[in-house]
């Protein structure tokens, strides 16, 4: 089946959907290593005059290491009945366990990144990073960070080019 690659507000209100729940996969890696991961923040838009998708991510997550590494992403939105799976990428370290060999998650080559993307997932963002920012304490409001870093662990926030958008089924 042929792959065509569709504009990248397409499927935002169906991304941004999922985003909320159960949450996008994000995949880093090659074809030899690669983690995936659930998320649930992140975002679409226009920036530097080119459409981006930012994802955060922990410097401790075992997917962070993988971005740096590669300088590249897929997200991938789940399609229906991947609830289980999504829940056990959010929940368990790849650093651990082969997530993708625990749930049976099939990975295809990606078309302009050489990160891969997952075959069950219906949509995939294909993104190469420009920028990556870590989120600066001393500028949050106060009450975020009681509440989403009591561990100061803090995200860093990879603003990934959007070279592709495509409906894998």
């Amino acid at each position: 089946m042929e792959i065509k690659n569709l504009d990248f507000t397409h499927y935002l209100r169906k991304t941004l959907e999922m985003m909320d729940d159960p949450g996008l996969l994000l995949l880093s890696g090659n074809a030899n290593e690669s983690n995936v991961m659930t998320i649930g923040w992140g975002t679409i838009g226009i920036i530097w005059g080119k459409p981006i998708f930012c994802v955060l991510v922990r410097p401790s997550r075992y997917t962070d290491n993988f971005i740096k590494k590669y300088n590249e992403f897929t997200v991938n939105v789940p399609s229906a009945g991947m609830e289980k799976t999504v829940l056990y990428c959010g929940t368990v370290s790849g650093k651990n366990y082969n997530k993708f060999k625990k749930k049976n998650i099939t990975l295809l080559p990606g078309k302009k990144v050489k990160c891969p993307t997952i075959k069950k997932c219906d949509i995939v963002y294909e993104c190469r990073v420009i920028h990556k920012n870590s989120i600066v304490p001393a500028e949050l409001m106060f009450e975020i960070s009681p509440k989403y870093y009591p561990k100061g662990d803090y995200h860093t926030i990879y603003f990934g080019e959007i070279l592709a958008v495509y409906k894998q089924s």
